[in-house]
């Protein structure tokens, strides 16, 4: 199981290949939101998203002799580069399995990084079968995009940095934010903070319709979404949360936050305008939660992690279109 002690092992392994990024601010965003917030901008981690922390501490954490013989993961894109780099610096193979609505973007860039990619179609194929296959044949190790111990560790290094900026900026009470899919950035964070802030507790937010982690932390047992999907928020759409995963939010973690597509796409706008980055949907799903669901929130100061800035032009040009 995931822990403090692993994930502060990922973080010397970590160390001197990731950014420690950001935590950002805006008076613009603070008379929104109504009252301090915090941007924790893992949209400028390496391969444009925070899956390379966890990417890194799952290739890095591997028997020399498994790792050489290659690494297998299924992903809508963040966690497919994450991996897919990770991979290429250790001098690994990598094949990654992606469905083929994945945003081209995250597709080029995933080849790009030298991995093989695999396309499937997510309606009428399992990427589960297709892994396991290709996994046998090839004797390739799968590393999980969520639940997955070394994978969480390394996610969980974004909740040490959260921990030492709050301080820094003399925040000790204040909830956080995380765009939710299967739950591997968030109980991450969520572990992170129990151990070295624990007057900071980790809120999931997710897109309306997809909101399985919400629904679970509701109702006390793992729920499925109906669909897989039908948002723009694709980097978060998952069937339920992890098995790993869930007993460390329902624990840890606060009740989920729901938004909509549109309030993604406006929160992608205002952080474009006010802080200068880029943020996909899914990324922008946690400040969308800080910015227009106020009232779901207690405290004083809110930090709202944006995961991830992996988005097509023409995506990001239609949100600032409308809204910037």
């Amino acid at each position: 199981m995931a822990s403090i002690e692993m994930i502060v092992a990922a973080r010397a392994r970590l160390r001197g290949h990731i950014r420690r990024t950001p935590l950002l601010s805006s008076p613009f965003l603070n008379d929104i939101a109504g009252r301090r917030l915090f941007v924790k901008a893992e949209c400028l981690q390496h391969t444009g998203s925070f899956k390379f922390r966890g990417g890194w501490s799952a290739v890095s954490g591997l028997d020399r002799a498994v790792r050489a013989r290659g690494v297998i993961a299924f992903s809508s894109g963040n966690h497919a580069q994450g991996v897919a780099l990770a991979a290429k610096l250790h001098g690994a193979p990598a094949v990654i399995i992606m469905p083929s609505d994945a945003p081209k973007l995250k597709i080029a860039n995933t080849r790009a990084f030298g991995a093989e990619v695999v396309l499937y179609d997510r309606a009428s194929e399992d990427r589960d079968e297709i892994g396991a296959r290709l996994s046998a044949e090839r004797g390739l190790t799968l590393i999980k995009p969520f639940d997955e111990p070394l994978v969480i560790a390394g996610q969980g290094t974004t909740g040490l940095e959260i921990s030492e900026q709050a301080e820094e900026e003399g925040v000790t009470s204040a909830e956080v934010l995380v765009p939710c899919g299967g739950g591997g950035l968030t109980s991450g964070i969520a572990l992170a903070l129990e151990a070295s802030a624990p007057g900071l507790r980790v809120r999931p937010c997710e897109p309306r319709g997809f909101d399985d982690t919400t629904r679970s932390l509701a109702s006390g047992m793992i729920e499925r979404n109906a669909s897989i999907s039908g948002s723009i928020c694709d980097a978060i759409l998952t069937p339920q949360p992890g098995n790993i995963t869930f007993p460390i939010l329902k624990r840890l973690a606060g009740a989920g936050i729901v938004v909509t597509d549109e309030e993604a796409l406006r929160a992608m706008a205002l952080a474009f305008t006010r802080l200068k980055i880029v943020v996909e949907p899914g990324g922008a799903v946690a400040l969308a939660a800080a910015l227009f669901h106020g009232e779901a929130l207690e405290s004083d100061a809110v930090i709202a992690v944006t995961s991830g800035g992996n988005v097509d032009a023409d995506l990001f040009a239609m949100a600032l279109e409308r809204f910037g």
